[in-house]
């Protein structure tokens, strides 16, 4: 018999992150831990960890859903009524993958191994002009040669001006600059400034205008002078036709992918085969997660063909975040499975 504890943990901000929708200082997760009676020396552990205001699972009763859906556990995954509820799917996948893992990595790749690293980008939160400076200055410094900057929040014209300073000092062989928008232009705005950012050679933008105004973002992507890369606008579209038909409407040209938010593992899957169909290109990033779902995340995305950087630098953002096999060196994220595994569940265990 399998049993689900769920342990509600708060994690705390080094500094608060500023997006183009608002500040968070914390975010609230949950842990599961699964238990099988046939195996009394195992244990998996997964991570629930929707957004606010964010995650489509983000709703008022959503700790009531989650205690139930734990409680109704059995040994298997209801994917079809999970659906809507990613952040959840994302949890039961990665605790019962991780039980039946049994400590191990959970999949034979050379990620997993610890024999690769995983080439991640640096993640520059929204702050003052100054703010913002020194932290290009400070990834760019432990050797990052992706930098991923979220615009939107502060004056475009000093966004503009920190990106026209690295481009300045760094050749696109030097550094690669990704941009992110998070919904922060207008559709009468946003082909203006893509076309002035393009100048400055930028690898793509994502979320240039806000989720859900489909013919704006398919005008935007058909005129567009750099990649648009598709995230918020996922958000919720969970049926296998609906995003098939989402992907051929606005027809972007990278896709994001956040199992937290976009269907979890499976879900995450299915976009991901969907825009290999239809020759999109598309990575794999963290959603804020503790280092328990990135650890999950990472390996999972060691299992795909993707050459480019990930979006897997979550993981220094808390003061109180878990210790796992995954250590960051510069740019480069690396899995150590021989690194004394079973410290991170005894770890999760005394916290609880």
């Amino acid at each position: 018999m399998m049993k689900i504890d769920i342990y509600p943990y708060t994690l705390h901000f080094k500094q608060p992150a500023g997006t183009s929708r608002g500040v968070y200082t914390e975010h609230k997760v949950w842990f599961l831990r699964l238990t099988d009676s046939r195996f009394p020396d195992r244990c998996g552990w997964g991570e629930v960890a929707p957004l606010p205001q964010l995650s489509c699972d983000d709703v008022p009763d959503f700790e009531s859903i989650l205690t139930d859906t734990c409680h109704r556990f059995q040994s298997e995954i209801d994917y079809e009524k999970l659906r809507n509820y990613p952040s959840i799917l994302f949890g039961l996948e990665c605790a019962l993958d991780d039980l039946r893992a049994d400590k191990r990595p959970l999949y034979d790749t050379p990620f997993c191994k610890g024999e690769e690293s995983i080439t991640i980008n640096g993640l520059i939160w929204m702050g003052s002009y100054e703010e913002m400076r020194v932290r290009i200055k400070e990834k760019l410094a432990a050797g990052f040669h992706c930098i991923k900057v979220k615009i939107g929040a502060i004056d475009f014209e000093k966004e503009y001006a920190l990106l026209q300073q690295i481009r300045q000092e760094f050749s696109p062989n030097e550094i690669t600059l990704r941009v992110d928008a998070n919904g922060g232009f207008t559709p009468q705005e946003a082909l203006n400034k893509l076309e002035r950012l393009a100048k400055l050679d930028i690898h793509s933008i994502e979320q240039p205008i806000k989720a859900g105004q489909i013919d704006e973002m398919a005008k935007l992507c058909q005129e567009t002078p750099l990649p648009i890369a598709l995230d918020e606008e996922l958000i919720g579209v969970n049926d296998p036709m609906k995003k098939a038909e989402l992907l051929d409407r606005i027809h972007p040209q990278y896709i994001i992918i956040k199992p937290s938010l976009h269907g979890g593992k499976m879900g995450g899957e299915e976009w991901i085969h969907l825009a290999q169909e239809r020759k999109m290109g598309y990575w794999i990033t963290s959603a804020l997660e503790s280092n328990i779902g990135l650890m999950h995340i990472a390996q999972w995305a060691s299992t795909f063909s993707i050459s480019i950087p990930q979006g897997l630098g979550t993981g220094g953002l808390y003061t109180n975040n878990i210790e796992t096999p995954l250590e960051l060196v510069g740019e480069k994220l690396w899995y150590r499975p021989d690194n004394d595994f079973t410290r991170f569940p005894q770890e999760l265990e005394k916290r609880f």
